[in-house]
């Protein structure tokens, strides 16, 4: 008997639920939530954002970006990632993207084996050629 769409959404809302529930996404919020209320944090990320618009528009319009203007952009990257709250920000978003993964993984299995015949090493499926069936990704 077909499965009709409610019962996938109602699956996937209790999917979503059990994430909310898990460590990983608790580190990553409570991260996230420290990232956002240091004010240093947020300075760096700005004008580390600032600078990279400022070069991208540089570029865009055809003017060459210097060495020191690479140097400066490269000095604020490294200040942001030896940031105590940034590098647990980093790590926990790691870990809950690292989850996520894993869930749509799971997800995507029973769906690579029916449209290609079962996933390979490596990423490819089997028969994958002239009249193999698409690859399924999300």
């Amino acid at each position: 008997m077909p499965t009709d769409t409610q019962s996938i959404l109602d699956a996937a809302e209790k999917i979503g639920e059990l994430v909310k529930d898990h460590p990983a996404f608790e580190r990553y919020r409570l991260a996230a939530k420290s990232v956002s209320e240091d004010p240093e944090a947020g300075r760096l990320v700005s004008d580390f954002n600032r600078q990279l618009e400022t070069l991208l528009r540089q570029e865009q319009s055809g003017m060459p970006v210097s060495d020191a203007q690479h140097a400066q952009l490269e000095s604020l990257q490294s200040r942001i990632a030896s940031h105590i709250k940034m590098k647990a920000l980093h790590l926990a978003q790691t870990d809950f993207y690292d989850l996520m993964r894993k869930i749509t993984q799971t997800i995507q299995k029973p769906l690579a084996e029916v449209a290609g015949g079962g996933a390979r090493p490596g990423g490819g499926t089997p028969g994958a050629g002239a009249g193999a069936a698409p690859r399924i990704t999300m």
